[in-house]
């Protein structure tokens, strides 16, 4: 493939969309291109083959596709330093920022570009992230090579661009509900016994299964459930004692709660 990236800010989220990239082997070290002012906590990625630059102006000039990977508050001034060397025949963009909306870009750019906009969330670190993805005026073979792109850091799912803040509190903040069920298994493993280590061991590994077993079999969460639970059973006692304290109402009520926030 010669495809050749540039990922505009080398913080955290574009170091591990690059590493991912270049772990999957999806495409070749050489054709990566990242930039941050201060390159030198860039050298892992450069020892693994990537291009590293202080210049975002050298990286467009590089690259077809361009993710911007920057802070919120810098996306007008960064558009406005690459708009006279980015080309809309060649470069396609690919937002990650928070935030910002195909319409904020068009106004700064004009509306000639193929856009996208993409929302991971932290799991991308270790390539098992949850990316949204919408997009504007892009072809069929640009969407193909997108969804492959975030595929190598997790699964991804185009929807529509309204949507973004309801895929924000599901997959971005749903991260930190599902740490927090976590962590309250595992105080509970430890009051009924367990070391803090072994309990935090068995409830990961407990929730990393049950997703998998709804990402591969395809299953309603449901179905898996009634597999557990038995008559007169010490599953389903413990399932109608937490509908009773409110769980799964408190925890759609705190989804509802977030999304709200964002409007």
């Amino acid at each position: 493939m010669n495809t050749k990236i540039a990922i505009i800010g080398g913080g955290n989220l574009g170091a591990s969309i690059a590493e991912g990239l270049i772990n999957s082997g999806f495409i070749v070290p050489q054709h990566i291109i990242i930039t941050k002012r201060n390159i030198s906590t860039l050298v892992a990625l450069e020892e693994k083959g990537a291009l590293i630059s202080n210049d975002n102006l050298e990286a467009v000039g590089f690259a077809d596709y361009i993710v911007l990977a920057i802070k919120p508050f810098q996306i007008k001034e960064v558009l406005e330093q690459l708009k006279p060397t980015l080309d809309s025949k060649r470069h396609v963009l690919i937002s990650v920022v928070s935030g910002v909306w195909v319409k904020d870009m068009q106004d700064l750019l004009g509306n000639d570009f193929a856009i996208f906009r993409a929302m991971p969330n932290t799991a991308i670190a270790i390539q098992e992230s949850m990316t949204c993805i919408s997009d504007c005026n892009t072809t069929n073979e640009q969407r193909q090579f997108v969804k492959d792109l975030f595929n190598q850091l997790g699964q991804s799912v185009f929807i529509e661009e309204k949507l973004m803040d309801a895929a924000t509190v599901l997959g971005a903040c749903g991260t930190a509900y599902a740490m927090r069920y976590i962590r309250a298994n595992i105080q509970g493993g430890i009051e009924i016994g367990f070391s803090a280590s072994i309990a935090s061991l068995i409830a990961a590994q407990t929730v990393k299964g049950a997703a998998e077993l709804l990402l591969q079999k395809n299953t309603h969460p449901e179905q898996e459930i009634d597999k557990v639970t038995t008559p007169k059973g010490c599953t389903i006692a413990g399932l109608n004692e937490m509908e009773h304290q409110g769980f799964s109402s408190s925890l759609i009520k705190g989804i509802v709660t977030s999304y709200k926030k964002l409007q």
